[in-house]
């Protein structure tokens, strides 16, 4: 792990780049259990020494918290990326329950919605990927039991299974062409063997126009995962046609002169209006590629080699 963290984009202090939480105390906390802080294995493998307790490791870091001080919070939001947004959706009600009462308690989950899709190839790749996590972890009981009891509990990783139920207010922020799942749950190396996605995956400019036509329909896939979210206005929503995962805490995604927008509104906008109800926020992007606001992910392949 990192000995220093750059603290940008949600996590700035800087007034002008952060302008609605920069006078917050700003918690990082780092991601280390593999299953979004969902695991709780008793026993402990002697050949590894692997312990599989994220659910254990989230209470006691948030109990560390309020025991400095997070007790007498007037406002907090739990928010993450990535598997650190599943987090934030799994554990949304959990986080507000920790809370005193009298805490304006919202969750915001960057890049975490990962919807249940089948592969190129015709696989459910994804879905058995995560119910082994779910099974290595013993995830089960640290998963929402309104999805456990009706469910198979791999099932309940995937927020379109889950997010329905949850009783706090919550934000979701993603690309509708999120760069880990085409790479991931579209086309996963083992479901592309002669590489032709390769190039695409890298760049979405090098995508042929059946691989574009592809990701098209995963768009509407993943538009209809999202389906059950509803129109409250306590639930946010800022889906772009951005090739990108991770908006919150990078600066030129988050707020700057060239930020994605929709509706003319910036992700920082966006959410610093919905968390202070000045303004709900719901919006989700047209196809691709219409956004030139876009900041589109191009991977370096030396740093993706499994691509």
């Amino acid at each position: 792990m990192l000995k220093v963290v750059a603290f940008s984009g949600i996590l700035s202090n800087k007034q002008t780049l952060n302008p609605d939480f920069y006078k917050w105390n700003r918690i990082k906390v780092r991601y280390c259990d593999g299953a979004s802080y969902t695991g709780d294995v008793e026993a402990v493998d002697p050949a590894t020494n692997l312990h599989f307790r994220g659910a254990r490791v989230f209470h006691a870091i948030i109990d560390n918290l309020l025991a400095r001080g997070m007790k007498n919070a007037e406002n907090a939001i739990i928010s993450g990326c990535s598997a650190g947004g599943l987090t934030s959706i799994l554990h949304c009600d959990r986080f507000r329950a920790l809370l005193p009462p009298s805490t304006k308690v919202k969750c915001l989950a960057d890049a975490g919605y990962f919807i249940n899709a089948k592969d190129v190839s015709g696989a459910s790749h994804i879905e058995e990927f995560y119910s082994q996590v779910v099974a290595t972890h013993g995830s089960a009981k640290n998963l929402p039991t309104s999805c456990t009891s009706r469910l198979n509990p791999g099932l309940c990783f995937f927020p379109q299974n889950v997010v329905t139920q949850i009783q706090t207010p919550i934000f979701l922020l993603n690309a509708a062409y999120d760069s880990w799942q085409i790479k991931n749950i579209l086309a996963p190396g083992v479901a592309d063997p002669h590489g032709t996605w390769h190039s695409c995956k890298l760049d979405i400019e090098k995508c042929s126009p059946d691989q574009l036509k592809i990701m098209q329909a995963f768009r509407m896939e993943f538009l209809n995962a999202l389906s059950g979210v509803g129109s409250s206005p306590s639930t946010g929503m800022f889906i772009d046609a951005c090739y990108a995962h991770c908006q919150s805490e990078t600066q030129e995604t988050w707020l700057r002169d060239d930020s994605p927008e929709l509706a003319k509104t910036t992700i920082a906008k966006a959410v610093g209006d919905w968390y202070y109800d000045m303004n709900p926020f719901q919006k989700i992007d047209c196809p691709y590629p219409c956004n030139p606001t876009c900041h589109n992910h191009i991977l370096n392949p030396s740093e993706h080699p499994d691509v």
